[in-house]
């Protein structure tokens, strides 16, 4: 595949995010940055700007505050993905998560993709690792526990990397196809 004028920038606290901007990046044969070190002015340079950062209590995770930097650019794609625990096959689930954290003009214009990842207790921020332990309890102390409660008990009992270079496949796909009129759109 021909070198593009892309990037993939990332926030990442645990590692799992990192990894797959790597992968991703790798692929596409394309810059990579943080996105702690990253400026207006320097994606402006790109055509296409990656975002991937990691699901957080429901929310996707600094993505306010980089839309606003990314209004700033003259970047003619953005596409988002997103890391968590959940699994990819909890379609129901990442729905939801997707309605409630984008809006509808985001839903069918921004390309979003969610990339199975895992918990990395050793790496958490205290704060983090404070809501898990207020989660197992109250989950523990759940009466009628769900198929879905049950599942998340056991998950997030301890670290685990479910990460799998698998999951950036319909990421991939999805700019290998659409390569030409991604690199020819602007805002």
């Amino acid at each position: 595949m021909k070198q593009s004028n892309m990037i993939v920038i990332y926030r990442s606290s645990t590692g799992f995010t990192k990894k797959y901007a790597e992968m991703i990046a790798n692929e596409m044969k394309c810059a990579l940055e943080d996105y702690q070190k990253v400026s207006a002015d320097m994606l402006s340079k790109y055509d296409i700007v990656i975002f991937g950062t990691r699901a957080h209590a429901g929310r996707i995770d600094g993505y306010q505050k980089a839309k606003k930097l990314f209004e700033k650019c003259n970047v003619g794609k953005l596409v988002l993905f997103v890391t968590g625990a959940t699994p990819n096959a909890a379609a129901d689930v990442l729905e939801a998560f997707w309605r409630q954290n984008l809006s509808e003009d985001e839903m069918t214009k921004l390309p979003h993709f969610y990339m199975q990842s895992g918990l990395c207790y050793e790496k958490m921020s205290l704060t983090d690792r404070l809501m898990m332990k207020v989660a197992a309890i109250m989950i523990k102390h759940k009466k009628n526990k769900t198929e879905q409660d049950i599942g998340f008990e056991e998950g997030i009992q301890r670290s685990f990397d479910n990460s799998s270079r698998v999951y950036i496949n319909p990421l991939i796909s999805y700019m290998k196809a659409d390569m030409k009129s991604i690199a020819g759109y602007r805002r």
